[in-house]
């Protein structure tokens, strides 16, 4: 702690003693899955009243309408619930974006409910890591540099989305918006259970593509039928030999099909693609509809492609970097060792990355088995990680720039 400074000890040492167990045993016990409405408006309410001890504004923005193609080939809209937007200084030099999400994978009728000690230290409960722990040390950090001296010299920008966890499609928008002009922005992902952070990460598209066939009689007149089914097979297979290093395919379901003697006229598959680069998304577009393209030509069908790439990539570019480096120094600064490493999965960092904003989207707790019943939380990374982003924050203020 020698290369501390005396304005920095301070700030830390109240991140420290922030109630952010409280907060987690409190946000953790109400089921907020994606689309348990009442349960995301329940956790907001108290979210709205537990940042209301920061100055600025604070508001809850209705979620854009998020559009998905049902298995009968029907386009519906879906609600999500509302998201927290808190807003600080926006005239500082310094400007801050820090974001989490409320929502988990966890559905209002999913067994995993409760919360129970693994272990001392070690809280198993459905969401604890991902991300309520995360959303407590942004409050714990950012309640700390409101009591330091520095505080004017930065400003803040905080979003909880509701949807993180199927996209962030009715908040990608508030995400760009709001990462406008930002000095650096931090992001509230778990960290690793040894406190490893995620590096470089992929871009993810979503796509569904729905083939119109021809029915027919199976045994009567089969020739005269357009199998749909049949092409989405073909499809599947030629995007799986898209495969390469660079990008990751997974053809994961065919919607279609009906009674055995009847030429089934309508399909639909669904495909995840994760390309590393923006060259490779670029590449996989094109890729992707040229295969529609030559199924739609070799097997008389009629193809409709919905869905896009909603997660860019995010490389490691030289601010990203640099910004990875402060992270590390201040953890040195505390006692702790800070590393990254490149990973497969995605989060809102992509999109703030995919805005020019340099991000660490991993500035959370510590732990682990998420998106399972197995999920935990190391409760003693939370005044560990709280104490990082404050003095992060502050040494950014300090600065002017990352």
């Amino acid at each position: 702690m020698t290369s501390v400074t005396a304005t920095e000890s301070a700030m830390i040492e109240r991140a420290a003693d922030a109630p952010m167990l409280h907060h987690v045993e409190q946000w953790a016990a109400i089921n907020s899955g994606t689309g348990n409405l009442a349960g995301l408006k329940a956790v907001a309410g108290l979210l709205t009243d537990a940042f209301a001890v920061l100055p600025g504004t604070i508001r809850l923005v209705a979620p854009d309408p998020v559009e998905s193609v049902d298995a009968s080939g029907a386009l519906r809209t879906t609600q999500r619930g509302d998201h927290l937007h808190l807003r600080v200084r926006p005239d500082a030099p310094v400007q801050l974006l820090l974001t989490g999400h409320m929502d988990t994978v966890f559905a209002v009728d999913h067994p995993f409910q409760t919360l129970q000690w693994r272990e001392p230290g070690v809280l198993n409960g459905p969401g604890t890591a991902d991300m309520k722990g995360g959303i407590a040390v942004i409050l714990a950090a950012l309640t700390a540099l409101e009591a330091s001296p520095l505080a004017g010299r930065v400003g803040y920008d905080v979003m909880i989305n509701s949807d993180e966890e199927t996209g962030s499609h009715a908040s990608a928008a508030l995400i760009a918006e709001l990462a406008k002009g930002k000095t650096a922005a931090l992001t509230y992902e778990p960290a690793l259970p040894d406190g490893t952070l995620a590096g470089a990460r992929p871009g993810s598209g979503n796509f569904s593509i729905l083939i119109h066939g021809r029915s027919a009689h199976a045994g009567r007149n089969p020739e005269e039928g357009r199998n749909a089914l049949i092409a989405a097979a073909d499809l599947a297979l030629r995007l799986n030999a898209l495969k390469s290093t660079a990008l990751k395919v997974n053809p994961a379901k065919i919607d279609g099909g009906g009674p055995n003697n009847v030429v089934p006229d309508q399909a639909i598959l669904r495909v995840n693609m994760r390309p590393s680069t923006p060259e490779a998304m670029i590449a996989a577009e094109a890729a992707l509809r040229d295969a529609i393209a030559a199924v739609s030509r070799d097997h008389d069908v009629h193809c409709h492609l919905h869905g896009g790439f909603n997660r860019p990539p995010k490389p490691l570019d030289a601010a990203a970097t640099r910004l990875f480096e402060l992270v590390r120094d201040c953890g040195a600064a505390l006692g702790l060792t800070i590393g990254w490493n490149a990973t497969g999965g995605v989060c809102d960092g992509n999109n703030i990355a995919a805005c020019g904003i340099p991000v660490v989207d991993t500035m959370g707790p510590r732990g682990g088995a998420i998106h399972s019943a197995d999920e935990f939380l190391i409760t003693d990374s939370l005044p560990e990680r709280a104490q990082l982003s404050a003095l992060t924050i502050l040494r950014i203020a300090e600065r002017g720039t990352v």
